[in-house]
């Protein structure tokens, strides 16, 4: 029975370096074969699935969360943040002096001293995986600087450099027909808030996809390592965490593979029988 397998790629698709480690190409080509689909499912926009993610060979993703699918190049679903809600939100970070980024299908487009402010916060972040990211062109290459127009009507979310938790709980309370969430950390640990659109998930967005192939949830698996990929492991009919990934996400998960950087994708397509 043909399988739709959906992977996450910051950490676990691919190292927090950007490393995309061989064997899980091999793992993902020699399942398509097979007669398996599969689909990255990832925070990130479609900006920023870079030609080498394309070419391991997949049929389609989920982006910015769950606010955008595309399968076989179709874009089957995309839903943004108005352009008012995206006006409102870029006065209230500049209003708060709080450096950010806009994420959309065109691109990443930072704030005017993102780049500047963000190097401390993004090496934190770095080595709080583990990693040793030092600048923000490290961890975003293809960024765009010195944007004049940031009133985007294409906006999947936006993501922010907390000064302080409280920055958080004000966004919350200025936003609240948006999901607002943080990242980097849990709590008071955490690094960014992000704003995006409301009633909207990973899970959402698989059974979007689903619907749309005619495919049934029994013959779902997911790939993950943090906390905002429980819901789709626990939507779909198998969920596998990364050792690498975080415990709360392990808690959830069916089985915990190896690390990315220990083929843990390799390793699991082959323990579930795909290749």
């Amino acid at each position: 029975m043909s399988k739709v397998i959906f992977i996450d790629v910051d950490g676990t698709l691919l190292t927090y370096e950007n490393i995309l480690p061989p064997s899980a190409t091999v793992a993902i080509r020699s399942a398509r074969k097979n007669g398996h689909k599969v689909y990255i499912c990832t925070g990130r926009s479609r900006a920023e699935v870079y030609d080498y993610i394309w070419e391991i060979g997949l049929d389609g993703m989920i982006g910015g969360n769950g606010s955008y699918v595309e399968s076989g190049g179709k874009v089957i679903m995309h839903q943004v943040i108005s352009l008012d809600d995206a006006k409102k939100i870029v006065d209230w970070l500049h209003g708060r002096k709080l450096e950010f980024y806009l994420e959309s299908n065109a691109g990443l487009f930072a704030s005017e001293n993102f780049e500047t402010r963000g190097e401390s916060t993004i090496q934190e972040y770095s080595a709080r995986k583990g990693k040793n990211m030092q600048t923000v062109r490290d961890a975003f290459p293809e960024m765009i600087f010195g944007e004049k127009n940031l009133y985007r009507a294409d906006l999947n979310k936006v993501s922010f450099i907390l000064e302080s938790y409280q920055d958080f709980l004000d966004a919350q309370k200025e936003f609240p027909n948006l999901k607002v969430g943080t990242w980097g950390g849990a709590g008071e640990t955490a690094l960014f808030g992000d704003i995006g659109v409301a009633n909207i998930d990973k899970a959402h967005a698989i059974d979007v996809l689903l619907k749309y192939l005619g495919a049934d949830k029994k013959d779902t698996i997911a790939f993950g390592d943090a906390k905002i990929d429980i819901p789709m492991l626990e939507y779909c009919e198998i969920g596998v965490a990364v050792a690498s990934g975080g415990d709360e996400v392990k808690a959830v998960a069916d089985f915990v593979t190896d690390a990315v950087a220990d083929d843990g994708i390799f390793n699991a397509f082959k323990k579930l029988n795909l290749i």
